[in-house]
């Protein structure tokens, strides 16, 4: 430092302006669901994409619930989501998206009105050899009028039947997007939030 240079202040960093720090804001927070029927992916999806470790609450799968829940295509599966899963994921640094994962049972759908208050959108992922499973969120997205897009996990590598087969099954409007995805793969979820969360903004900027 020469006899000319000001002291510096409050510990601030050389050549940062305080009125350049103070704009700095954190990203927007922005709440989405992740829906569907049991066993579809939920979980999977939210902990591909999660940058922190994601809040998972699993139990396991009793000789009970094996009665009740259908597991012929899923036969590997010995823990089920009893309440949510939680993950969040910064898209830029404007904009951080928290995601909730819905438990797929009907016996938990009470649970749904809280995970779901405040949430901008929601994903609903379908596994294609057993669409009943999906009706009942595409109805409740629906009613609740939350924008929403209809995500074809590909299981094993591949899509089971056309998109268009798919929307027309669902009886989904044109207006929700109808895609194919990998819960497993961070690249193909990051598309599919991003599908919804431009359907969400087009909706509240309309």
């Amino acid at each position: 430092m020469t006899p000319t240079d000001p002291p510096s202040r409050g510990g601030a960093a050389a050549g940062t302006h305080p009125a350049r720090r103070a704009s700095v804001r954190p990203p927007l927070p922005v709440k989405m669901v992740i829906a569907g029927g049991f066993g579809v992916g939920k979980t999977t999806t939210v902990g591909s994409i999660s940058e922190i470790a994601p809040l998972t609450t699993e139990a396991a799968i009793t000789t009970v619930a094996a009665g009740v829940d259908d597991l012929s295509h899923t036969p590997h599966k010995t823990t089920t989501t009893v309440a949510m899963d939680f993950g969040c994921i910064t898209i830029d640094p404007t904009l951080k998206l928290y995601l909730f994962g819905t438990p797929g049972q009907e016996r938990f759908g009470f649970m749904w009105d809280d995970l779901v208050e405040g949430a901008l959108g929601g994903l609903v992922i379908v596994d294609t050899r057993r669409l009943d499973d999906c009706y009942a969120a595409v109805d409740y997205f629906e009613h609740k009028r939350i924008p929403f897009a209809v995500a074809v996990n590909s299981f094993d590598g591949r899509v089971e039947h056309p998109l268009d087969e798919v929307r027309w099954a669902l009886d989904v409007a044109d207006r929700v997007p109808v895609i194919a995805f990998d819960a497993r793969e961070r690249g193909s979820v990051r598309d599919a939030l991003l599908v919804v969360l431009e359907l969400a903004l087009a909706r509240a900027g309309g």
